[in-house]
């Protein structure tokens, strides 16, 4: 294992996907806990979620920050839907959402079987349209990130909404919580965090990979690989197909087939990180308080 700056290398193939004089630039620093990254390429901005405070932020170039919705129900993952519309988890609400173009807001699911969902963690969008989503109780556990309530749901389910008829269902349900999740390029497989073990060793700190049916069913699920600081979060693919997640010390680079291949450190917990810029070579990274970018050589695979 090789340390070098912010890198450490654990594999060699990790040296081809860094910029190895590149500097980790804070862009922002005053979130009680900065999640949900997502980059919008046709407004050149950045949009997160600092749940606690019950707010969103927009980053620009060279513009600064600024207040992008708040409040914001206590809003956690966010992500772009084919027609580039903005979705977001909210914690406080215990739904997913839709933001159209012109603001107004769109409830896309906020119960199961008549019952409440937990609290929506994190979300993508498949090329056909349909929205996938983890719902563990990280909301409700207490009134910091939502507010406090028993669970509805018997398990902290993996979602699919289907596209054309609206129609919820559950895909997995035997993870303790799920977390952060993210298609493959082609999206033949679907990574998912369990991120339980963050506080207990006893629990999950793991990434599972599952098969992805031509119906959208899971197949074939298997732990891809093991967080050795903290558990993971919020994760990221670029278009070899190699994993960015999140940890405890930083974010964690995974060789498609699940080998470590190096780490980003970062100065605080990471939760989440997308690729952006112009040429989405820019790895932007929501860390507890502050959102830090670093150029990397590999590109996101997340659309639009």
């Amino acid at each position: 294992m090789l340390h070098n700056s912010i890198y450490e290398i654990h594999d060699r193939r990790f040296q081809n996907l860094i910029v190895r004089n590149a500097d980790l630039e804070e862009l922002y620093s005053g979130c009680r806990w900065a999640e949900g990254p997502v980059w919008f390429a046709d407004a050149g901005c950045l949009l997160w979620s600092d749940i606690p405070n019950q707010r969103m932020l927009r980053w620009v170039p060279d513009g600064g920050v600024s207040t992008y919705r708040a409040p914001s129900n206590f809003t956690n993952g966010n992500t772009r839907d084919r027609q580039g519309r903005l979705v977001s988890c909210e914690h406080g609400t215990r739904r997913v959402t839709r933001t159209e173009n012109d603001g107004s807001i769109t409830v896309l699911a906020d119960s199961y079987q008549g019952k409440r969902l937990n609290s929506p963690n994190d979300v993508v969008v498949r090329s056909d349209g349909s929205i996938w989503f983890t719902d563990p109780t990280y909301g409700i556990l207490s009134d910091y990130e939502g507010y406090k309530a028993e669970p509805e749901q018997a398990a902290r389910h993996v979602f699919r909404l289907d596209p054309d008829t609206g129609a919820l269902e559950s895909v997995m349900d035997d993870f303790v919580q799920p977390n952060g999740l993210a298609f493959s390029p082609d999206e033949a497989k679907l990574y998912i965090a369990d991120s339980s073990g963050g506080s207990n060793d006893t629990l999950p700190r793991h990434i599972r990979v599952f098969d992805v049916g031509d119906s959208g069913r899971l197949s074939n699920g298997r732990v891809f690989c093991t967080i050795d600081k903290g558990a993971p979060d919020g994760m990221r693919v670029d278009t070899s197909g190699n994993v960015w997640t999140s940890a405890g010390d930083g974010v964690h680079c995974f060789a498609p087939y699940g080998t470590l291949l190096g780490k980003i450190l970062i100065p605080q917990v990471v939760a989440n990180l997308t690729f952006g810029g112009p040429r989405r070579n820019r790895l932007f990274i929501t860390a507890t308080k502050s959102v830090y970018s670093v150029y990397v050589t590999a590109t996101g695979a997340q659309l639009p």
